[in-house]
């Protein structure tokens, strides 16, 4: 049966940390939807790079896929103001809540678990992890110092350069150990070495 993930695109979203799982989780065979949180399909990255949503925000509540139904992950990049306003949107968040509430995966790397996900409520008895420094002033969840970090349905990771682990971790919850395993090979991830 096919997975279908759904990655949150916002202005100011950082590039790596979207089309790193984008690209990792459709060489798994993971139907990868990205979708564009303001009003145009195209979202300008942190660093400048526009990239082409496949559809708004908007326009997924039209065809219906707006609910936790059509989903088993959602991906939510860092950034800054990406995941600032990712969380500013009224509809993302409610998708993201229902997906948790529902036990798909919730899926946020770098800024995302501290911006997006705290204040849902979404950390609160969570082991997880974040960009280093994110995690002041919060209360709930338990900030771990791993890369990526796993805990009942929520997968998160600390920055752009965790991007591949985080969405290896993604394929292996989704797909099973092997094919996470496989695409992690495929892409020679950990295998890179200084000469």
């Amino acid at each position: 049966m096919e997975k279908n993930a759904v990655l949150f695109l916002a202005e100011g979203f950082e590039e790596v940390e979207a089309t790193t799982p984008a690209d990792y989780l459709r060489r798994a065979g993971i139907a990868v939807t990205l979708v564009a949180v303001g009003g145009e399909r195209a979202v300008r990255g942190a660093r400048g790079i526009t990239v082409l949503a496949d559809i708004t925000l908007k326009e997924l509540a039209g065809a219906g896929k707006a609910g936790s139904g059509s989903w088993d992950a959602a991906v939510i990049p860092g950034g800054i103001p990406g995941a600032s306003n990712i969380a500013a949107s009224e509809a993302a968040c409610a998708l993201i809540t229902e997906m948790a509430e529902a036990g798909k995966w919730v899926c946020a790397l770098c800024a995302s678990p501290a911006v997006v996900l705290a204040p849902l409520g979404l950390l609160a008895g969570k082991g997880y992890t974040c960009y280093p420094g994110m995690e002041t002033g919060l209360t709930e969840g338990e900030k771990r110092s791993a890369p990526v970090v796993v805990d009942g349905n929520l997968i998160t990771a600390s920055g752009a350069g965790t991007a591949g682990l985080f969405a290896v971790e993604i394929i292996r919850r989704l797909c099973g150990r092997a094919e996470g395993d496989r695409i992690a090979g495929s892409v020679l991830l950990g295998s890179a070495s200084g000469s």
